[in-house]
């Protein structure tokens, strides 16, 4: 079931009413069942694997908390932790790694014999998974205690709004929140149903306009030359920004609505001023994740400079790996551990020189150049992010530095247009008006939230704006329930 679908607009507006009918003893047993239908609106029979790993994880962290025995401790840790990340790679890098082993022994004439298993991947699997895994290790750790009522754990592994692209909880923030008691609060449903009309603006008319001409460009390696991958790299950064920070718009309010508060995801981070504000401010849940249970544990930024370099670049590389079974994903994590890393090192190089041009004297002109050169370098390695194959990346980055003397000729632009896969120029420039609207709203909220500022507004006038805004989804709006980009990891 997709946010931005007629089912959902149905399915949240009676779950929640619901939810606050009914009495507080059954509201967590109702949210549960009601998290399971919005799973089974995919696959029905992806729901035995979310039990399973809800009853391993809840299994696990018991018998840990319960046992006295290190070693027994220690053995039901590692099941936990082995069942949920092997049914992650069952469905999600079997057949990746097969075919990667297939290849290196086809270029040795090796003979190589496994099962080719096309299992369709469950949606949502990396989310969940990482929210039970980092579970069984914080109860390991003592950080938290097993949840004992099973109905309350089963909605911290499935509630709905974060079920199937996070953010990805931690246990000791989320399960308090499900296990309190929520009274309606005008206030608080207001301002989450706010933020879940500002996320599906991102979503169908920024995120699905700008898709229509990533898609049709990258499709199409060999067609184009450096203007049209120019624009539809940058498009696709502000694409999947707008199409993921939209999803977490709208968990993120959904859940509000019912008085749950889910983990801040993104922090406008395209205005960052370097690469490591940038990352983070970017999938807040899984940069912090991947920090605290896989950075941390070897050895972060402890041993010199040169094991840290290495723990970045590791971690990146696997960063990469989660968001897909594919080779792009892996080496545009590694470039982005390797540009950090580089970004790191050479910082008070870069200050020293920016004080010797005289950028320190003027502060907002050299933030704006830093925030430009930031998000240009993001754009660039999320070119190996977009791409479908390795092959189609390299050619891509041939490409991108070609034609640009034939843009400026007479007519060319109308062509240039017509070959992103657009019928009008209008609905180019209707493209990058909707986007600008976008920045120029982040650009104001990096001075303080705007909706304090709305409130202060009479009546009549919020009023205004609120249907000026929602006529503008509806007029704007791209309503092909697009999936959103996360689904697929």
């Amino acid at each position: 079931m997709l946010f931005n679908s007629i089912q959902f607009a149905v399915f949240f507006p009676v779950v929640a009413a619901t939810y606050f009918a009914l009495p507080h003893r059954y509201r967590v047993p109702f949210l549960v069942f009601a998290s399971y239908v919005f799973y089974m609106a995919w696959v029905p029979s992806y729901v035995f694997l979310l039990l399973f790993s809800t009853f391993v994880s809840y299994a696990a962290a018991r018998g840990i908390e319960s046992s006295k025995s290190v070693g027994l401790r220690r053995a039901l840790f590692v099941t936990g932790l082995c069942v949920n990340l092997g049914i992650l790679f069952l469905f999600k890098y079997f057949n990746f790694f097969n075919d990667s082993m297939q290849w290196i022994f086809e270029r040795f004439s090796l003979p190589y014999h496994t099962p080719d298993w096309r299992l369709l991947l469950p949606v949502g699997i990396s989310f969940y998974t990482f929210q039970t895994v980092g579970y069984v290790v914080d109860v390991y750790r003592g950080q938290v205690p097993a949840e004992r009522n099973p109905w309350v754990f089963a909605l911290y592994v499935s509630f709905f709004p974060q079920l199937v692209a996070g953010p990805i909880e931690r246990a000791g923030r989320l399960i308090p929140q499900l296990r309190a008691r929520h009274n309606l609060d005008y206030q608080q449903a207001t301002d989450g149903l706010k933020l879940m009309a500002w996320g599906l603006f991102k979503k169908v008319v920024v995120a699905d306009r700008l898709g229509s001409i990533v898609a049709v460009v990258y499709a199409n390696p060999e067609n184009h030359a450096g203007p049209a991958y120019a624009i539809a790299t940058i498009m696709a950064a502000w694409q999947i920004y707008c199409d993921f920070s939209g999803y977490s718009d709208i968990a993120i309010g959904s859940a509000q609505v019912m008085g749950v508060r889910l983990m801040t995801n993104f922090e406008r981070p395209f205005f960052a001023r370097s690469l490591p504000e940038l990352w983070r401010r970017w999938h807040i849940s899984l940069t912090t994740w991947f920090r605290d249970y896989l950075f941390f544990p070897m050895g972060g930024s402890r041993g010199g400079v040169v094991r840290t370099m290495r723990n970045v670049v590791f971690v990146f590389a696997i960063c990469g790996l989660w968001h897909g079974a594919n080779w792009t994903f892996v080496l545009w994590g590694a470039l982005t551990g390797v540009l950090l890393c580089v970004s790191m090192v050479t910082q008070p190089l870069r200050r020293a020189a920016a004080t010797r041009m005289g950028l320190d004297r003027i502060p907002r002109i050299h933030a704006v150049f830093q925030t430009i050169a930031t998000f240009f370098v993001f754009s660039f390695v999320g070119i190996f992010f977009r791409a479908h194959n390795v092959q189609d990346a390299f050619t891509i980055y041939r490409r991108l530095f070609t034609g640009w003397l034939d843009l400026f000729q007479g007519g060319r632009f109308r062509d240039f247009v017509y070959s992103l896969g657009l019928a009008k120029v209008e609905t180019f420039w209707l493209s990058v008006s909707v986007l600008a609207i976008l920045i120029g709203v982040e650009a104001v909220q990096q001075y303080g939230p705007i909706a304090p500022r709305i409130q202060r507004y009479p009546v009549w006038a919020r009023w205004c704006m609120y249907y000026a805004f929602i006529l503008a989804i509806l007029y704007l709006g791209v309503f092909d329930e697009s999936p959103f980009v996360y689904f697929q990891f």
